[in-house]
């Protein structure tokens, strides 16, 4: 087993400021944290001078396009695409298999990981930081950094943008346990160097699509209770998101039905994106439960509050049984 180095904030500034062509690898399914996050540190080499691209086996969800349309077209590497890089950093992916195929297209060049889950597979020499409720906060201190040490005159104002919006998602608009006095310094910051806050939180949260509406009132008509009202699930078949003519990016904020219900201390949904026995899980805790540690039972992880996996069985129910069963066991702990 690879024994990688844990970085501090200054040798993670030695080797952004390498002058390498780079490629900026983020997570499939992504969210505002790892599109923001990674499109900052892009704005942020190449006010630099160094060379970034940025990278994903998913291309960049349509209501995430504010983030990135004026900055790069597709993030898909296409088949045979010939890429001139020195190095891969990746941002916001806590383990390799969050690459999805990427992975072992680039791990060879793999430099560095930034991230701030708490739970993962380290597959590379690593600033991660558990306490940072966004990888954007991490991208912020960098840019600081890179400032003060004169590598950088000022972080671009894209970046800040984009910064904003990771942290913004990662907390829920500031709702989320994982805020912290330091995340509202940075928002504080960020605000006062001229990001729109309402403008962003306006693209996150009030530009939904049609399609993403319909599948939020489907995941409320399948919304399940259990353990009096402790637990709140949500199974999303294959059938449903093929009936309603779906794509995976309609089903990111289907967890937001279960985790709303007033009571429930877990909330999980269970998702079915092709028509086989691989299903996938978020879960979201609201008191002490311990997520992460329960999808790291199925090789998945994540934050003590918000986590997610992927489960192998012979139908969505009987995912939907198991998990109610172990979180019955963790509330009762």
């Amino acid at each position: 087993m690879i024994d990688f180095k844990s970085l501090t904030m200054d040798e993670l500034c030695e080797r952004i400021c390498k002058n390498k062509n780079t490629l900026i690898v983020y997570h499939v399914r992504s969210d505002a944290d790892a599109v923001g996050s990674a499109f900052a540190l892009r704005e942020i080499l190449i006010a630099m001078g160094i060379p970034a691209l940025c990278v994903c086996a998913d291309e960049v969800p349509d209501r995430l396009r504010f983030l990135t349309d004026s900055a790069q077209g597709s993030v898909v590497i296409e088949d045979g695409m010939e890429l001139d890089h020195d190095r891969v950093i990746s941002v916001d992916s806590a383990s390799p298999t969050q690459l999805g195929s990427l992975y072992q297209k680039l791990c060879r060049d793999m430099d560095v990981m930034i991230d701030h889950h708490g739970t993962g597979t380290p597959y590379a020499d690593n600033y991660i930081d558990p306490d940072a409720a966004a990888t954007g906060e991490i991208i912020y201190t960098l840019g600081k950094r890179l400032v003060e040490r004169g590598a950088l005159s000022a972080i671009p104002k894209r970046a800040l943008m984009c910064i904003y919006a990771a942290i913004c998602s990662d907390t829920g608009s500031f709702r989320f346990a994982n805020v912290t006095p330091t995340t509202f310094r940075i928002a504080a910051e960020l605000l006062e160097a001229g990001v729109q806050g309402d403008e962003v939180c306006r693209a996150l949260y009030e530009s939904k699509s049609a399609k993403q509406v319909r599948a939020e009132g489907e995941a409320a008509r399948r919304l399940l209770l259990h353990d009096g009202g402790r637990i709140a699930s949500v199974t999303f078949p294959y059938t449903s998101k093929f009936s309603l003519a779906l794509s995976d990016e309609h089903l990111e904020t289907i967890i937001d039905v279960p985790r709303s219900i007033y009571g429930v201390e877990v909330a999980f949904c269970v998702k079915q994106p092709e028509q086989d026995n691989k299903f996938r899980v978020s879960m979201r805790s609201a008191g002490e439960v311990d997520v992460a540690a329960i999808c790291a039972k199925f090789g998945g992880g994540g934050h003590t509050r918000a986590a997610g996996c992927t489960i192998e069985a012979h139908h969505i129910d009987d995912v939907e049984e198991m998990l109610v069963d172990i979180i019955k066991k963790a509330i009762s702990k």
